[in-house]
């Protein structure tokens, strides 16, 4: 059972570095999209294209490239999480069936001696 949790952990796992990089594909044409509007509005504008607007561009380039590692940093760490928790579910899962194997070696044992001292009684 602890096996299967952990399955479905590590598949959570895969499934959200599949979304985030899905996220970081359409994060990045919505930015490309209005970084080729901006261009557009300056050629349109009259306005060279270098000083103040080459700048502000620039800076919009920096803060989308922010924006796509914060998706991927994000993604990055659910994951993290979801593999701590499918190995701490292979743990318990390890555990629990040490502590089984314990306790049904004790309640041998423990048969046992009860058989010993039934027959020690009638002898």
């Amino acid at each position: 059972m602890a096996d299967m949790q952990a399955k479905a952990y590590e598949q959570q796992g895969q499934a959200d570095a599949q979304a985030a990089a899905f996220e970081q594909a359409q994060e990045k044409h919505k930015q490309d999209l209005m970084q080729a509007s901006a261009h557009a509005q300056i050629g349109a504008s009259g306005v060279a294209a270098s000083g103040s607007p080459s700048e502000v561009l620039a800076a919009n380039a920096r803060q989308n490239q922010l924006d796509l590692k914060a998706i991927q940093y994000g993604s990055a760490l659910r994951q993290n999480n979801l593999n701590t928790q499918a190995s701490i579910s292979r743990f318990s899962g390890k555990q629990s069936m040490a502590a089984g194997i314990f306790k049904a070696g004790s309640n041998l044992v423990t048969g046992i001696q009860k058989v010993q001292l039934g027959q020690s009684a009638f002898a």
